[in-house]
Parts: C-alpha cells; structure tokens; sequence
C-alpha cells in the first residue's frame, strides 16, 4: 500500500511539473534577447556604412535562425529584378506583433544593411515599407527597437 501511494505522488509531481510548462507563454523570453539583442555576434554585422535601399516584390516570408542558437526571426525574400535578396526583418515574436503585415506578391521598400552570412549576401533590415506604412526595425546605427528599453537604460 505505502509502494503505491509513494507511485502515485511521483506521478502526480511529473504531471504537475510537465502540464506547468503548457502555461508558460511563448513570448516570454528566458535567455534574454534570444540572439537578437544588441551585444551580440549577428547584432554586430550590421553596418551602417552598407546601409542601401531596395525595392521589389516579397516572393516569400518565412522563419529563420541566422545563426545557430538564435531563436527563430521572420526574412522575407524579395525579388528586384536583380535579385531575389533574403531581408532579415527580426526576432519572430516581434515582427508578428506589428502592424505592418508582408505578404507573398507585396511590393516594398527595405532599407538596411548588406551583410554576408555563411557565405551569402542578405540584407538585416532597419525598415520597410509597404505602401504609406512603415516598420521600423533599428535605429541609424542598427539598434533594434526591441532593445529599446536597453537603450533608456544606456543613455540614462
């Protein structure tokens, strides 16, 4: 009798413990800024000095990791007539709470700044538009708006 009060108290616990990470909302971000923050490795790429200006048409959108152990962030293809060029927008709970939403056959304007990653050429966007709306995404020096709270707290 004690054997299976002792079994079903560990069971109770392992239910308890599983079912409690169900209720823990996604956006809440535990590491931090996931690999999108500012004083990172990918945050760094970004050059204000290749900051250029594309238009085009978004030939797809989908979900990206940069760079290993990032979380995942939304890039957007677009095609230029030159080029169909990856745009990386930002971190994925981010992007998807904005506004502004890209669709396949949208045309936009991106501004950002050209990088190589892995070998690649994309581009991390500071914004983009479509239409008479805009997302802004960083700010001239490529501080993202996500970490604004970062940059109240640094220039304070």
């Amino acid at each position: 009798m004690k054997k299976k009060g002792i079994l079903i108290i560990i069971i109770s616990l392992l239910t308890l413990f599983l079912s409690a990470k169900l209720f823990i909302p996604r956006e809440i971000n535990l590491r931090g800024s996931g690999g999108w923050g500012v004083e990172n490795k990918y945050s760094r790429m970004y050059n204000p000095k290749t900051v250029e200006i594309i238009k085009g048409k978004a030939a797809s959108i989908h979900v990206i990791t940069p760079i290993r152990g990032m979380y995942q962030g939304i890039c957007v293809m677009v095609k230029n007539g030159k080029e169909i060029i990856p745009i990386h927008l930002g971190p994925e709970w981010y992007v998807e709470n904005q506004d502004l939403a890209v669709e396949p056959s949208d045309t936009i304007e991106i501004t950002g700044s050209r990088i190589n990653l892995d070998g690649e050429s994309a581009i991390i966007a500071s914004e983009i538009k479509k239409g008479d709306k805009r997302m802004v995404l960083r700010d001239d020096k490529g501080f993202p708006r996500w970490s604004a709270w970062r940059s109240a707290a640094i220039n304070n």
